[in-house]
């Protein structure tokens, strides 16, 4: 059953302006025989398959079904790296549009981190997609000027409506505990975006549960059974996100302590080398080489 979350909070805002995605369309119309799609480190890939069949394969032991058919229009989002194969008829094939989806932070995007390596989805399962996909499909059926920035766009507009369905569907696309679970309940999802929003606040406990009208015990026993961790663990995963990002983009890691609410340079230090295993120097260094 759909929750009610959407109605009272943004769930999405404040995550995708902190870790962007952007979508960039490199196929539409036919695809025959086998094609095979690289696993890219930091993309992932976004296919609507609109007419025909085909068979979708995996390498063995890569943690999701080596085979899966396909015979109705269908999504299928690979949020992270990993190499498939579309297996279509040799002459005939089927019609695709297909983008890739680069996330900002690669694999430690939160979208990445919180969804399942590959959803495969009808079209007549996901609601809300219908005009989206005809501007989408109008786009790619003939030339026109600025026709490749706006089918980008159109992609990054289909991404945010198939994360909203997500968000309120989250058991029916197999989603496990994490992110988008968490913000899929009504009322931790007050709490999560309110930390999206504003890393570098007093989060205690107590505030965080009174950000989602909770007594603290019933909030932390429902955050650790939705999103899979503590609501302090979280807090932690969140930002250290932020303060990955700010550091490859040069930030000072004073200022990095400052932004995210720590009391001094040192103590954020402490922190980040509790989730990351290396002090935030050691780690930018590493990421430099």
């Amino acid at each position: 059953m759909a929750s009610n979350a959407g109605a009272s909070v943004d769930r999405l805002s404040a995550l995708l302006e902190r870790f962007r995605v952007r979508a960039h369309l490199f196929h539409a119309g036919a695809l025959c025989g086998v094609t095979r799609f690289d696993a890219e480190a930091g993309r992932g890939f976004l296919h609507v398959l609109r007419r025909g069949e085909m068979v979708l394969t995996h390498r063995r032991r890569s943690g999701v079904p080596h085979r899966i058919e396909v015979s109705e229009p269908t999504l299928l989002f690979y949020p992270s790296p990993l190499e498939h194969q579309f297996h279509t008829a040799p002459s005939d094939g089927a019609d695709f549009v297909c983008a890739t989806v680069d996330f900002e932070g690669g694999t430690r995007h939160p979208v990445v981190v919180a969804l399942p390596p590959v959803l495969v989805l009808p079209l007549r399962a996901v609601d809300g997609l219908d005009q989206s996909l005809a501007l989408l499909f109008a786009e790619t059926e003939r030339l026109r000027c600025g026709q490749r920035l706006l089918a980008d766009r159109l992609f990054e507009v289909l991404l945010l409506q198939l994360l909203r369905w997500l968000l309120d569907h989250p058991e029916a696309a197999g989603v496990p505990a994490g992110l988008i679970y968490g913000l899929s309940h009504p009322k931790l999802a007050r709490a999560l975006t309110a930390m999206h929003a504003n890393p570098g606040g007093d989060w205690a406990l107590s505030s965080m549960a009174e950000a989602a009208s909770m007594s603290r015990s019933a909030f932390a026993a429902e955050f650790k059974r939705h999103v899979g961790a503590t609501p302090a663990e979280y807090l932690l995963q969140w930002r250290v996100s932020i303060a990955q990002s700010m550091l490859l983009s040069g930030a000072s890691i004073k200022r990095v302590s400052e932004k995210l609410g720590y009391a001094s340079a040192a103590s954020f230090s402490r922190a980040f080398a509790q989730s990351v295993g290396r002090s935030p120097r050691t780690w930018l260094q590493g990421r430099q080489e």
